[in-house]
C-alpha cells in the first residue's frame, strides 16, 4: 500500500530520511507501509535539549499570541482534514467516519485552546492583613513529554499539544510505533502553521521520537521533562509512574478502562440499542473508553440480548475504506490471539459466545478481521474484570439497582460509565458519590464519545490524569500564590506578634 501520495499531499518532506529497521504495517491488508528509524538514546537527548532550549524563549511569548499560533495550526488540519484522516484509517485501520472524527476532535481542542489563551485564570483570595493583596498566578511548567497509543494516533497527542502550546510548554511526542506516518504528517502540519504565523516561534516547540518503549522510558526518567502525559495499558503505567515519581516529575496517566452501562427497566431500548453497538463494536473495540460490561435488569434482560444479537448479525466487517463498513481491522494477530484467549476462557466460565469469529477477506488475506462477540455470562469472573482491547461485549443480569452498582465498581479500571433510566432517582444515585466510581459518568448515552469541553480520564487503575477540556489545563502549568504587603507596616498571619528582628 503506497501512502507515499498522502504524505506528499500533508507536507512531508520526502527527503525527510523515512527509512529504518522499525517496519510499519497496515492493519487493513498487512502490507508494508515504509520503515522507521527508532531513536536512540543520543536522540532522544538532543529532542529534549530543543525542547529545554525552545522553553525559555516560547515562555515569555503572551499566551495569547501563542494561542494564535494554535488557530494556525487549526485552519491547516481543517485544509487537510480529509487527507491526515485517510493516512489514519491506513494505518490504524479506523472506518472513515470515526478517523475523520478523530481529526475534527484535534480542530476542536485547538479552537478551545485558542479560547483558553485568554482565560488562564488566577485566583484573587481575601486576606487577613490589612493592605495586602493574597492572589495567585500561573506559569508556563516547562518542556513536556507525550507518549500516545495506536489507537487514537492524532486526537490524544492534540489534546496534550494544544493545550501545552498555549500554556508555555514545547512537547517531545514518542508515538506509538505502529502508527509513527500519522504524527511524521502531523508535525509536517504543524511546521506550515509555524511558517505563517507572524512570529518567530522556537524550532524545538515539537520534537518526535520513535521507537517502542526504549525511547518512551528514556522520556520518563528525564528530569528536564517537567510533565509525563503517558496513554496505553495499565501495565505500561505501572513502569513509567514509580520512574516518573522518583525525580518528582509530573504524571499524566490515560491508562486502560473496563467500562460498563448499567440497564435499568425503564429504559429507551430503543436508544440503548444503538449506544451499545456503537460504544461495543467502534473501532473493532478498541478504544479506551469502549463498552465491555452490559449491566442488564433481569425483567429486560432478554429482550436487549434478542435485540443485539439481530444487530450484530447485520455488521459489515471488512475493509475500513469502503463504503458501508463500521467494524475494521484489529491492529495485528496478538490482538486476535488476546481475543480468542478471553472467549475460551469465558466459554469455560460457563459464558454463551454468539460472534467473535475469523472474517476471511479475499483481497486483504493478511488482514486480521474479526466479527464483535456477545457473551452472556454467569457471573462477573476473572475473565470479565479483565480488559481485552477487542470487540468482546459481557453481558451480565442484575436484580435490583445496589447490585447493579456493585457490578459496575467491581473492576480495577475507572474510566468511563453509563446508565440507561428514565428514572431520575436511578440517575442521580448513579451519578453521586455512592454510584458509579469512574472519571466519567453518563445518563442516557453510551461510554465512549468523549467531547473536548470536558476533562477527559479516570479513576483507579485508569491512572488518575484529565486531559482536554475543564480546567485539565492547570497540569500543564505551575502555580505560585503571592503576597503583596503595600502598607509601611509588617503584620504576621495569624495574629503572630514577633519580637526579634531590628
Amino acid at each position: 500500500m503506497d501512502i507515499r501520495p498522502l504524505l506528499d499531499a500533508l507536507g512531508v518532506d520526502p527527503t525527510a530520511g523515512l527509512a529504518g529497521a522499525l517496519s510499519v504495517r497496515s492493519p487493513i491488508d498487512g502490507s508494508e507501509l515504509g520503515r522507521m528509524a527508532a531513536a536512540s538514546e543520543g536522540d532522544v537527548g538532543a529532542a529534549v535539549a530543543d525542547a529545554e532550549a525552545a522553553f525559555l524563549a516560547w515562555r515569555h511569548v503572551p499566551a495569547p499570541r501563542r494561542g494564535d499560533l494554535v488557530r494556525l495550526f487549526a485552519d491547516v488540519l481543517r485544509a487537510n482534514k480529509e487527507a491526515l484522516a485517510a493516512l489514519v484509517t491506513i494505518e490504524c485501520g479506523k472506518i472513515g467516519a470515526e478517523a475523520q472524527g478523530e481529526v475534527q476532535e484535534m480542530i476542536d481542542i485547538c479552537d478551545f485552546a485558542v479560547g483558553l489563551s485568554r482565560q488562564l485564570y488566577g485566583l484573587t483570595m481575601a486576606t487577613e492583613r490589612p493592605d495586602h493583596r493574597l492572589m495567585e498566578t500561573w506559569h508556563p511548567l516547562g518542556p513536556i513529554g507525550v507518549i500516545t497509543a495506536f489507537n487514537f494516533p492524532v486526537a490524544v497527542w492534540a489534546w496534550n499539544f494544544a493545550l501545552a502550546i498555549v500554556c508555555g510548554d514545547p512537547v517531545v511526542w514518542k508515538p506509538s510505533e505502529k502508527t509513527p506516518f500519522a504524527a511524521v504528517a502531523c508535525a509536517a502540519l504543524f511546521a506550515q502553521a509555524v511558517r505563517r504565523w507572524s512570529g518567530e516561534a522556537p524550532a524545538g516547540l515539537l520534537r518526535l521520537v520513535m521507537g517502542g518503549s526504549g525511547p518512551g522510558a528514556l522520556l520518563a526518567r528525564d528530569p528536564r521533562l517537567k510533565l509525563i502525559s503517558a496513554t496505553g495499558s495499565c501495565a505500561m503505567g505501572r513502569a513509567v509512574a514509580p520512574v516518573v515519581a522518583a525525580r518528582f516529575g509530573r504524571l499524566l496517566l490515560e491508562l486502560g478502562g473496563n467500562n460498563a452501562m448499567v440497564v435499568a427497566p425503564s429504559a429507551d431500548l430503543d436508544l440503548a440499542v444503538r449506544a451499545i453497538v456503537f460504544s461495543a463494536v467502534g473501532t473493532a473495540g478498541q478504544r479506551c473508553t469502549t463498552l465491555r460490561r452490559l449491566i442488564v435488569h433481569e425483567s429486560i434482560a432478554d429482550d436487549v440480548v434478542r435485540r443485539l444479537r439481530l444487530a450484530y448479525a447485520g455488521l459489515a466487517v471488512g475493509d475500513p475504506r469502503a463504503d458501508g463498513t463500521v467494524v475494521g481491522p484489529l491492529i495485528d494477530a496478538r490482538a486476535r490471539t488476546a481475543m480468542e484467549r478471553a472467549l475460551a476462557q469465558a466459554r469455560s466460565d460457563g459464558g454463551l459466545v454468539f460472534g467473535g469469529d475469523p472474517v476471511a477477506l479475499d483481497e486483504a488475506p493478511h488482514g486480521v478481521y474479526v466479527s464483535p462477540a456477545l457473551v452472556e455470562m454467569p457471573a462477573q469472573t476473572d475473565i470479565v474484570r479483565a480488559e481485552t482491547f477487542a470487540p468482546i461485549l459481557y453481558v451480565l443480569r442484575y436484580r435490583d439497582f445496589t447490585d447493579a452498582v456493585r457490578l459496575h465498581n467491581e473492576v480495577d479500571q475507572g474510566l468511563a460509565s453509563s446508565i440507561f433510566t428514565a428514572d431520575v432517582r436511578e440517575a442521580e444515585r448513579f451519578l453521586s458519590a455512592a454510584g458509579s466510581d469512574c472519571g466519567i459518568v453518563n445518563v442516557n448515552i453510551g461510554p465512549s464519545g468523549a467531547e473536548i469541553g470536558g476533562a477527559f480520564g479516570g479513576e483507579k487503575a485508569t491512572g488518575g490524569g484529565r486531559e482536554a477540556g475543564s480546567d485539565a489545563w492547570r497540569a500543564y502549568m505551575r502555580r505560585a500564590t503571592n503576597t503583596i504587603n503595600y502598607s509601611r507596616d509588617l503584620p504576621l498571619a495569624q495574629g503572630i506578634v514577633f519580637a526579634g528582628g531590628a
